[in-house]
């Protein structure tokens, strides 16, 4: 038997007077959503759109450390979708490519069908857990579904001389324009989670309305990069940082071997932080002065008020280390294009819930909804 959750609140929205990124497990989830602002308290879940349902999380996982660790290493069913893989160019003056993973509905309704491409996050691929997980329900809903490698990244070091980074939303661009001209995709939407929720925002905001992106929903997202470095460094999330760099320098070792003419370990020295990694090489190899102004030119932050099509984007009240400043949290609840929506759990990227059905892996379910709800019908072909 299931057992008997609260619908998330929905409220008008604040006019800057609420602290972003507090992270206190004490405050009630929020859903913002342009409704009336004479709504009565009691009356508001009744305003809940069709394709939010209630998150509560699985027992014993109301921490937001253990949804983060249990969600990473839980085991799903056998991933068996056939696919087609290719290496598309993404930047014609190096020559890189990022390695694709695409699942195609049959040809006669390919282009009609929605099309959904996933990012993952930092040090992840296109075999990441959530990826598979999503990609599963959208195929089981009649999408085509596109798993996008960033560069380097589900074993493609050899495909591009360049590092990844948080600032290439253009690869995701390239992508869509790719596959879209290929077979005429009419609807595209992206979903990122963590840092692809970045590159995914970061995309919608310098497209507009451009088409064929019809829809947009980022989980957990780290959209201002800063505050998320400085975050990993703290006392408590150190174990997520120093997983995060043993990754990281592993990648570096290798790209130095296959490119010892562009990269150099010996130069670098001993790197503590993911801070000092993004200072002394990202910011060295991807002409960036330093890690701040990486930060700040690689944050999808700075163009969220240029997104203008239906986004989702889902945070977690006790994620151990994504941040919102108070600029960037006025700024998404500024804008109506956006649904932000924050729970007080579900720690990072994890979303485990106490349902044993179809909502286990909540926001994969909420993300697959969101898109079908926004994407719109086909063209009209007559």
């Amino acid at each position: 038997m299931r057992s008997k959750r609260s619908v998330p609140t929905i409220r008008p929205k604040p006019h800057g007077r609420e602290l972003a990124g507090a992270g206190s497990a004490s405050r009630q989830p929020s859903v913002t959503s342009k409704i009336p602002q004479d709504i009565p308290a009691d009356e508001a879940a009744s305003a809940a759109p069709d394709w939010l349902t209630p998150f509560a999380p699985r027992r014993r996982l109301r921490n937001g450390h253990l949804q983060t660790i249990v969600g990473n290493y839980l085991p799903r069913p056998e991933f068996a979708l056939e696919c087609a893989s290719d290496a598309v160019e993404v930047d014609p003056a190096d020559g890189s490519r990022v390695l694709c993973h695409c699942h195609w509905q049959p040809e006669p309704v390919r282009a009609e069908r929605l099309t959904v491409v996933l990012v993952h996050g930092l040090e992840g691929s296109s075999s990441s857990r959530y990826v598979l997980g999503l990609a599963a329900r959208a195929w089981a809903a009649g999408c085509n579904v596109i798993r996008m490698n960033m560069r380097n990244c589900g074993g493609s070091d050899e495909l591009t001389p360049t590092l990844y980074h948080s600032g290439l939303s253009g690869d995701v661009g390239a992508v869509v324009t790719h596959y879209a001209g290929q077979f005429g995709l009419e609807r595209v939407a992206l979903v990122g989670y963590s840092m692809g929720g970045n590159l995914v925002l970061k995309l919608a905001g310098e497209w507009g309305a451009r088409s064929p992106l019809c829809a947009v929903a980022a989980v957990c997202p780290a959209i201002d990069l800063a505050a998320g470095s400085d975050a990993l460094h703290e006392p408590v999330n150190r174990m997520y940082e120093w997983h995060f760099l043993r990754g990281l320098m592993r990648r570096f070792r290798r790209k130095a071997a296959l490119f010892p003419a562009i990269y150099s370990v010996a130069s670098v020295g001993r790197i503590r932080s993911v801070r000092q990694f993004d200072d002394r090489i990202v910011a060295r190899y991807c002409g960036f002065r330093n890690a701040d102004d990486y930060y700040y030119r690689a944050a999808s932050a700075r163009v969220i008020d240029g997104i203008a099509v239906p986004t989702l984007i889902l945070r977690a009240l006790d994620d151990p280390f994504i941040r919102l400043t108070r600029e960037t949290r006025a700024a998404l609840l500024a804008n109506s294009n956006i649904s932000f929506i924050e729970t007080r759990h579900g720690g990072h990227c994890a979303y485990l819930s106490n349902d044993e059905g179809d909502e286990t892996h909540w926001a994969e379910a909420t993300v697959v909804r969101f898109a079908l709800a926004k994407a719109g019908p086909p063209a009209n072909r007559d």
